[in-house]
């Protein structure tokens, strides 16, 4: 039995595996016996897809992690899939093979009518009253820390604490310290252990750990749901606890946990990759670092930091951050399941199929991003945009599974250029240039190093 078969038998609400020969029709590479393309996949996902396509075109057929599926690359596909007039695609049963185990129930991990509920409720804690005071809280927590970073730094570590520390604060309500140093490491884990080879949580396997972190942090979170919810917090795991359905009801405490477990994840480690990234790729463009650094100044004073209401005025910086999650998407492939019979490019594909789509390969598509490699930011001015298919950039997914934290994401990553690049001269040395781990989450091998120079 493969890992990825006893995940589907574990939820058997599923669709049944499909036969073996159910794909024959689509072209493609199984890979090595037993394995297929995981360690080709694991090693270089951008390069593995580029082959791919080359060879196969942008349906293919693919063996990974136990299980044969097709991907579909481009953006008439992304539209097909993330936008989903027929309700044709599961992102539970997409997901649920690689976090099953670890974020059950998760937003991600849940379908259409409960997902727009569920969605419905909790985003009563991205609201604009909660959103300034997440900004207030945000702006506190960086100035504090980020005046230690001078000189010669290692950024992804200094980065990957900040944004933990700050998810104790605005997210959990917690002090900085040893609970937050646990949780740390309990995510960790949990991330690791999502393309861990091994599926089942036996002893000392990333699967074991992962599941051990899991436990961990229900069982820190359950007991503080009553009292958050006889609390006047202002954080966002209280106002979870607070929020009401549709009927007037609380959610189940179980709910509350899973949600919040996976919106730490999401949070915590995409915003830390996407700001590693963007500082990487303005410390090599040193112009728009200046651009950038220049509006900052001109919307608020270094040492002051940004409101919320100032927040929309920072153009370029917002149009800096996209250009640097097209270059390196946080979530670099999309996977879902099929749930009916469907038809793309020219094939038929059945119900139970695994589909993946790749954002990191159409975000490189030269046909809608001229000069892929070049760092661009005015590829975001609203003609460009306009000009182009909306589903080409899709770092925060689309449709009804759209982001539900993307207006915080961009508002971290303001709030925390504003105090680098309004205090620092980002800088890195000569034909510097850092190797990236792209899975789970993309992030330099070498943790990032660049030099913060006081200006």
């Amino acid at each position: 039995m493969t890992a990825l078969a006893h995940t589907f038998e574990a939820n058997p609400h599923w669709l049944p595996r499909n036969p073996p020969n159910a794909l024959d029709h689509i072209p493609g590479d199984d890979g090595w016996p037993l394995v297929g393309n995981t360690f080709k996949l694991l090693a270089d996902p951008v390069a593995f897809a580029r082959r791919m396509v080359a060879t196969y075109g942008p349906v293919y057929r693919n063996k990974s992690f136990g299980g044969r599926g097709v991907q579909l690359v481009g953006p008439e596909a992304n539209e097909l899939v993330l936008f989903d007039r027929e309700k044709i695609f599961s992102s539970e049963q997409g997901w649920g093979p690689v976090l099953n185990l670890l974020f059950p129930r998760g937003l991600m991990l849940m379908d259409f009518e409960k997902h727009r509920a569920d969605r419905r409720t909790l985003s009563v804690a991205f609201k604009p009253e909660p959103m300034r005071l997440y900004a207030d809280a945000l702006n506190q927590g960086i100035a504090a820390q980020i005046g230690n970073w001078q000189g010669a730094i290692s950024f992804y570590p200094k980065i990957k604490q900040l944004t933990l520390d700050l998810a104790a604060t605005s997210f959990l309500g917690i002090p900085w310290g040893p609970d937050a140093d646990r949780i740390n490491t309990a995510f960790v884990d949990m991330v690791q252990a999502s393309v861990g080879i091994v599926r089942r949580p036996l002893p000392g396997t990333a699967m074991g750990r992962g599941v051990a972190g899991r436990k961990f942090l229900v069982d820190y979170f359950t007991p503080m749901v009553p009292v958050r919810r006889a609390s006047n917090g202002e954080d966002i795991f209280t106002q979870f606890c607070q929020a009401k359905d549709e009927n007037g009801e609380y959610l189940p405490v179980d709910a509350i946990v899973d949600h919040m477990n996976f919106l730490m994840m999401a949070a915590h480690d995409t915003i830390t990759s996407s700001l590693t990234s963007m500082v990487w790729l303005l410390a090599k463009n040193p112009e728009w670092q200046g651009k950038v650094r220049e509006e900052m100044l001109a919307v608020s004073p270094a040492g002051e930091g940004i409101g919320h209401n100032a927040l929309g005025d920072l153009v370029l910086t917002e149009m800096a951050f996209k250009e640097s999650l097209r270059m390196i998407p946080p979530v670099p492939a999309i996977p879902r399941r099929a749930l009916k019979d469907f038809e793309f490019g020219g094939y038929r594909i059945p119900a139970g199929t695994n589909v993946g789509i790749n954002p990191s390969y159409t975000h490189m598509m030269e046909q809608y991003w001229p000069e892929p490699e070049k760092f661009d930011p005015m590829r975001f001015a609203p003609e460009a945009v306009r000009e182009r298919h909306k589903y080409a950039w899709v770092p925060f997914g689309g449709g009804a599974h759209m982001c539900l934290g993307l207006h915080f994401a961009y508002m971290q990553a303001k709030i925390f250029l504003h105090h680098a690049l309004t205090r620092y001269r980002i800088t890195v040395a000569d034909g510097y240039a850092p190797d990236w781990q792209m899975w789970p989450i993309p992030q330099p091998k070498d943790g990032l190093k660049v030099r913060f120079e006081p200006i």
